[in-house]
């Protein structure tokens, strides 16, 4: 065995200083997990000792030394000028001949191993790469499908010059690494043919939150470097964790990218010289956007192999340890591999138990929108950029606007207020770089540069979930935090109300007892947007709203199919956000006025003259005009229990008139597979009506909980429509008849052994009301996201006031 050579099998993690840190992380994986069924591609690498003999057989460090000593790196054009010639120094060196038989018999070997027709990927390992301080991803060359032994020799070369990229340098620069000291390593390895495939990058846990339960999944048609850099919209999926530990194997949550582009290779090549450009992208054909580009049996292939890694990892550095991993799905044998892992740079760096919210003090035009890189807010000047050329012009504090960002640009990314960017997803490098940075970012707009001028003021707000919005305008913020472990935790159980399934990872870190409240409704309005009934009778709607129907169900089996899994992973990410803490679904409650908005809803729903209390609720459900809608909705809460495991789910009815109608509706969800009991599963009623406080006896035989929706009790204990602007001034939960009202309620759960609590808007308004229901000994209250801190620490106090008076 040469010395310059290592296969994979003699390389571990403790590796990096002798083949930097890619080798090192494959080796570790090929001699670790490949027995627990990681798929790692074989290969060898060519050391770093290999780059300094190359060096010196040259006598290449003199002239390097003249090329770079006294560079200033943050003068751009001088920074260009001399990488130049030093890329050139390392590329004109020959390569001694004792070493190019060693790399050339090593691709023989590889050759007996997989075939004759075997292709390679060549790659830059650097020695300081992926360590948790810095992450060179991204700053040295790749060169992939070489399959001659001239094109070999030409790939290492060019992989050493890439150690004096300009973006490297820089790199080294920033990071306090001496030129001359980072040596380079390259990896040699089996060419997973994702060309004709698909790949993409993951992550061990949600990047954008550091929310630890899930892995998250990026898949594109193609060579894995438009996800890497982040140029198209791929396709995204998340798993949860404990439920898949548990045996479960579903997808939690999905959505289909446009995935416009695709990377394949561009053709032969001739013998001994490689075009830079011997990869190209080509318009992704129609048929292949429309379809999710991996089965849902590839992304729990990938979700073992990401836990696999992370609990490889973590076990030895003896800490947790997330890992952010690319894959690729080979073409001609039809499995996946993974082809790099490193510890996640960002959500693992944070420190200590401290939270920290950003709120938005005031609202204006939305711009712009896309897709928010971490949690903060950010304002300034719009500066927009198209060209690395224009970078000078940039001042520090401005909003940096632009189609795309690249590494060269990070010394001017690291002074802005904030990111925007036309094109990217959440892997892109101006989503990777701001992440590390800590600056909010927005990425893939569409058309940023088009609607934003140089010099217009704007705010990027990343703080209300998924989906980044561009204001208008300087709009004031505040960051609030929170040291969680001096917080203190009530008796009385604070829940929170969520149905934005966007927001939950960002606040699955708020210390609540669970959800009180899950609105299906925001899901059905945002991300299904079709009546339940116009998906099972298509026939009853004009062509048109069919057309707009099949174009949203595209991706899936039938618009039925649709309706159950986007209504499922809605409600399945919220409740993974708790998980194993209790969430309670309340089925839908839309009143006639507010389904008939749905696309197709005209066509099934009565006008009535007071929806608030017409046909809505626990009433529809059985009716022949909705019943078959509710099945849809029973078989969504089915999914989420029995086949993604989140068995933290109760479900709520709301609007339940009268106990003969809570009857039926249990008897129909029992016939659609959800029978109070089975599996664990709780059924709660809302106690919004005053017959629910009245006969609250009755209705306790039915049903395991009662949730006291404040703002119909009020509405129907008073009289006051809660629609209407005339007598809104009558509608106040503090009334005395209310609150008496919301005491039976509380007492009569207590008789009964019920669970009592309340998701109502009024303890988020009112903190005498909180103190009111502590008072009164009610189980839970669940608050709105932005109330929990404060309420908590009211409740905390209320309690302590209370032990003190109770002391004998």
């Amino acid at each position: 065995m040469h010395s310059h050579i290592r296969w994979f099998k003699e390389l571990g993690i403790n590796d990096v200083s002798l083949v930097g840190g890619k080798n090192a992380s494959l080796g570790e994986m090929y001699q670790n997990l490949t027995t627990e069924g990681v798929c790692i591609p074989n290969g060898f690498a060519i050391t770093v000792e290999a780059y300094r003999y190359v060096l010196d057989h040259n006598g290449a460090w003199q002239p390097l030394h003249a090329a770079l000593d006294g560079l200033d790196p943050d003068n751009i054009k001088d920074l260009q000028a001399r990488g130049k010639k030093a890329r050139a120094i390392v590329y004109g060196c020959s390569l001694p001949e004792d070493l190019k038989t060693a790399i050339l018999q090593s691709y023989a070997q590889l050759k007996q191993e997989y075939g004759e027709n075997i292709s390679l990927a060549v790659r830059s390992s650097a020695t300081a790469e992926d360590s948790p301080q810095a992450s060179f991803a991204g700053q040295n060359d790749t060169y992939l499908n070489i399959a001659t032994d001239g094109d070999l020799l030409d790939a290492y070369k060019r992989c050493l010059a890439s150690n004096f990229t300009d973006r490297s340098i820089h790199y080294k620069y920033d990071n306090g690494f001496d030129y001359y000291k980072v040596y380079l390593a390259v990896v040699v390895m089996k060419m997973v043919r994702s060309d004709i495939g698909a790949s993409g990058v993951m992550f061990s846990l949600d990047t954008e939150t550091g929310f630890r339960d899930v892995v998250f999944i990026n898949a594109a048609l193609g060579l894995g470097e438009n996800v890497v850099q982040g140029t198209i919209d791929p396709d995204s999926f998340y798993v949860h964790k404990p439920s898949f530990l548990q045996g479960y194997r579903a997808v939690l949550k999905r959505s289909l990218g446009s995935k416009a582009k695709k990377m394949i290779f561009a053709g032969e090549l001739n013998t001994g010289t490689i075009a830079v450009e011997y990869t190209k992208n080509i318009d992704t054909p129609g048929e292949e956007r429309t379809r999710f580009c991996i089965s849902d049996a590839d992304v729990m292939v990938l979700a073992d192999y990401a836990i696999k890694v992370e609990n490889h990892y973590s076990g030895k550095a003896g800490f947790y340890k997330p890992m952010d991993m690319e894959w690729a799905k080979d073409g001609i044998d039809g499995r996946l591999y993974i082809v790099q892992a490193r510890p996640e740079t960002v959500e693992s760096q944070k420190k200590g138990n401290v939270l920290e919210i950003y709120h938005l003090k005031q609202r204006s035009t939305v711009l712009l929108k896309g897709r928010a890189v971490g949690t903060r807010i950010g304002a300034g000047k719009a500066r927009v950029i198209n060209d690395a050329k224009h970078l000078s012009d940039f001042q520090p504090g401005e909003v940096l606007v632009s189609d795309t960002t690249a590494p060269d640009w990070e010394p001017v990314m690291k002074t802005a207020a904030a990111i925007v960017t036309s094109r990217g997803g959440r892997t892109c490098h101006a989503a990777i770089v701001s992440r590390e940075l800590g600056i909010p970012a927005i990425v893939g707009t569409a058309n940023a540069a088009d609607k934003i001028e140089t010099g217009t003021p704007i705010t990027i707000s990343c703080a209300e979930g998924e989906t980044g919005n561009v204001y208008e305008g300087i709009l004031g913020f505040d960051i609030q935090h929170t040291d969680l472990s001096e917080l203190g935790h009530p008796k009385t159980k604070i829940m929170m109300n969520l149905g934005n399934p966007d927001q939950a990872f960002s606040l699955a870190s708020l210390p609540v007892d669970g959800i009180g409240l899950a609105r299906m409704e925001f899901i059905i309005n945002e991300y299904i947007k079709v009546h339940p009934m116009a998906l099972v009778h298509p026939e009853k709607v004009d062509d048109a709203t069919r057309e707009k129907i099949a174009a949203l169900s595209i991706a899936y089996n039938d618009p039925a199919d649709f309706f159950v899994k986007t209504l499922a992973e809605g409600v399945a990410t919220i409740a993974a956000a708790v998980y194993p803490k209790p969430c309670v679904v309340r089925m839908s409650d839309f009143k006639s006025n507010e389904y008939a908005t749905l696309l197709g809803g005209q066509y099934f729903e009565p006008e009535e003259d007071n929806p608030m209390i017409g046909f809505r609720g626990a009433s529809r459900y059985t009716h022949s005009a909705y019943a078959e809608g509710f099945a849809l909705e029973c078989a969504a809460m089915k999914r989420v229990r029995d086949e993604i495991g989140l068995t933290n789910v109760k479900l709520m009815i709301p609007f339940c008139r009268r106990v003969e109608e809570g009857e039926k509706v249990l008897a129909a969800m029992a016939s659609h597979g959800l029978k109070r009991g089975e599996n664990g599963l709780e059924v709660y009623v809302m106690c919004e009506i005053p017959n629910n406080v009245i006969l609250i006896d009755a209705f306790a035989k039915l049903f395991d909980g009662f949730s006291i929706g404040s703002n119909d009790l009020t509405q129907l204990t008073l009289g006051v429509d809660r629609d209407s602007e005339i007598v809104a001034f009558d509608f106040d939960e503090r009334d005395p008849g209310v609150k008496q009202m919301i005491r039976l309620a509380v007492e009569g759960a207590k008789r009964n052994g019920r669970h009592s609590g309340i998701c109502g808007q009024a303890p988020s308004d009112y903190p005498e009301m909180a103190e009111f229901l502590v008072e009164i000994g009610i189980d839970s209250i669940s608050l709105n996201p932005d109330a929990v801190l404060a309420t908590t620490r009211h409740v905390l106090a209320v309690e302590k006031r209370l032990s003190l008076n109770r002391t004998p």
